[in-house]
C-alpha cells in the first residue's frame, strides 16, 4: 500500500474487497490518496480543497497492523473544519430516551455468513461509544477470538451462547437499562425478537437501543417486508412463503421458473437459484435449507428489473 503513486510512503493494511475505483477517471477536484503497491489499483481518494476522503481498507486494523491509524486523527481534524463549509440545513429529530447507566450488548458470536467480522468491528465500536458516555457495558459473546471480548474493552463479558434463555438470565442478574441487538448479526437479531415476544424485555424494563423490534420483524419477514413496500408503491418480485418441499414446488409452478429460494428471517444466508423442478428438489436436499428457518420464500427471477410487479400471489 502506498499513499500516492509516487511511492511516498508504504503501509500494511487489511483488505477483503474485490472492487476498486478507477482513479484515471476521477471527477474534478479529486485525486488518488492510496494506491495498492501490488497491482496498482486504487485504495483511496481525497479531495484537493475540501475535507473529504475515503479509503478502501480497514484503517483501524485491530488487532494490527496499525500503520494507517493516523486516518482517524485526520478525520477528526477535518470534522473540526466543518464551520468553514457551512452547516446542515436539516437535522433529524430523535425521540428522547431515558438516561442509560448500563447496557447489554449482544455480541457477534461465531464467524459465519450473516454474523461475520464486520459485526465484531461494529460491536467493538459501539462498546467504545457507550463507555465514552459513561455507560457500563455488559457483553454476551461466546467467541473468545474476537476484539469485542478483549480484556479491558467491555466492563463485563459473559462467554455464553446468544440465546433467549442465557440472555434472559444475564438481564435478570444485571438489570440493564437497555440492550443493543444490532451488533451481533443474525443470531442477535433473532434472539432479541424472541426476548421481545416473550415479554422478557418489558418485564425487566430493558429498552431496545437503535432499530425497534417491530421494524426488525418487518424487515426480516419477507412477506411483511413486501407488504410494506406495496404500501409505498415500491415494486417487488412475486413471491410465496412456504414451509416444505411440496409447497415450494407448487409455489414455483405458480410463480414460474427460474425462481430464487430464500430463507425468511435470515440476512444473506440460505440462497439458491433454481431453474427447474429437479434443481429445486436438489437444492433442498443439498442445503437442507429449512433447518435454518421454518419459512422459505419462493421468489420470481426476472432479468428485466423494470418488469417486477407488486401483485401478491
Amino acid at each position: 500500500m502506498t499513499r500516492t503513486p509516487t511511492l511516498e510512503h508504504r503501509y500494511i493494511t487489511p483488505q477483503n474487497h474485490g472492487f476498486a475505483v478507477d482513479h484515471t477517471n476521477l471527477p474534478a477536484g479529486w485525486r488518488p490518496y492510496f494506491i495498492n503497491a501490488n497491482d496498482g489499483s486504487n485504495e483511496g481518494v481525497i479531495h484537493s480543497t475540501k475535507p473529504f476522503f475515503s479509503v478502501q481498507f480497514h484503517p483501524e486494523a485491530r488487532g494490527g497492523p496499525y500503520d494507517t491509524s493516523f486516518l482517524f486523527d485526520k478525520f477528526l481534524n477535518f470534522a473540526r473544519q466543518v464551520r468553514d463549509y457551512g452547516k446542515a440545513t436539516n437535522t433529524l429529530q430523535y425521540p428522547s430516551i431515558r438516561p442509560m447507566k448500563k447496557i447489554v450488548v449482544l455480541g457477534s458470536g461465531g464467524l459465519s455468513i450473516g454474523q461475520a467480522g464486520e459485526f465484531d468491528y461494529s460491536g467493538s465500536q459501539a462498546i467504545k461509544a457507550y463507555k465514552e458516555e459513561n455507560i457500563e457495558t455488559v457483553l454476551i459473546n461466546p467467541n473468545i477470538a474476537t476484539i469485542q471480548t478483549a480484556k479491558g474493552l467491555a466492563d463485563k463479558v459473559y462467554y455464553l451462547p446468544v440465546t433467549p434463555e442465557f440472555v434472559a438470565e444475564v438481564i435478570k442478574k444485571e438489570r440493564p437499562d437497555g440492550i443493543a441487538l444490532s451488533f451481533g448479526g443474525q443470531t442477535a437479531l433473532n434472539c432479541g425478537v424472541e426476548l421481545f415476544q416473550r415479554g422478557i424485555l418489558n418485564e425487566y424494563g430493558c429498552e431496545v437501543m437503535g432499530t425497534p423490534v417491530d421494524t426488525i420483524i418487518k424487515t426480516e419477514d419477507r412477506q411483511l417486508f413486501n407488504d410494506k413496500m406495496d404500501e409505498i408503491s415500491q415494486p417487488t418480485a412475486n413471491s410465496i412463503a412456504v414451509e416444505n418441499l411440496d409447497d415450494a414446488v407448487a409455489a414455483a409452478n405458480q410463480v414460474g421458473y427460474p425462481v430464487m429460494c430464500r430463507a425468511a428471517y435470515a440476512l444473506g444466508t440460505c440462497l439458491s437459484l433454481c431453474i427447474s423442478l429437479s434443481s429445486l428438489s436438489l437444492s433442498f436436499k443439498r442445503s437442507n435449507i429449512l433447518t435454518h428457518t421454518n419459512t422459505l420464500s419462493i421468489q420470481q427471477v426476472d432479468s428485466d428489473p423494470d418488469s417486477a410487479t407488486t401483485i401478491r400471489k
